[in-house]
């Protein structure tokens, strides 16, 4: 596969989890009225015919079928919030699926996010610096350095690069952990995500 074809085939994964991350932000409000909805409209039949709902009086000036609705409206909000408690206080699964959802996440194992590659650089650094005396500490302070540096080939940290010359006054140095050009080919990486 040509280096192209790579680009385009990542630009179109990221254009997709980019929608799909946007419906997963409404997710949770609108699923919720759906639930509630669609259960009060399945189960209105079923209650409907009895004589409170189907009295032609109203309560408070509006016909008792708004209410027998809005209660099994309440009612459905009511149960979901008490299915959330359970899972949340006696199942507890959401620590399960946290620790899988850290797992999977590679700025959690392996990769470095920008920031967090800068603040592990200067820590190595400097304890390269303090502990120069001992070889180990200077060899394992060395191959963290290096890992921050294969970390500047990813595409997060010429995006943090483009920001940084964007919103600070002066542009981006060329760190000193960082093989010469780094930050300068970060600059010319096209994003392609202007949508």
């Amino acid at each position: 596969m040509s280096r192209g074809t790579g680009r385009q085939e990542n630009f179109a994964k990221k254009w997709v989890m980019r929608q799909y991350w946007r419906i997963q932000q409404s997710q949770a409000f609108i699923s919720v009225g759906f639930w509630a909805t669609t259960l009060t409209l399945l189960i209105w039949p079923y209650v409907r015919w009895r004589p409170f709902f189907s009295s032609t009086e109203s309560i408070l000036g509006l016909s008792r079928t708004y209410w027998g609705l809005a209660s099994i409206f309440v009612s459905v909000l009511l149960s979901v919030l008490f299915v959330g408690w359970i899972y949340d206080r006696v199942l507890g699964l959401w620590v399960e699926w946290r620790s899988v959802d850290t797992e999977r996440n590679p700025f959690m194992t392996y990769a470095l996010s920008p920031n967090w590659m800068m603040a592990t650089a200067m820590q190595a650094e400097i304890l390269k610096r303090v502990a120069s005396d001992d070889e180990k500490i200077v060899q394992d302070a060395e191959w963290v350095l290096e890992w921050c540096a294969t970390q500047a080939s990813e595409e997060i940290f010429a995006r943090t690069v483009q920001k940084w010359d964007e919103f600070m006054p002066t542009p981006t140095p060329e760190f000193w952990f960082l093989p010469p050009g780094t930050v300068e080919a970060a600059r010319t990486v096209e994003l392609g995500d202007d949508d």
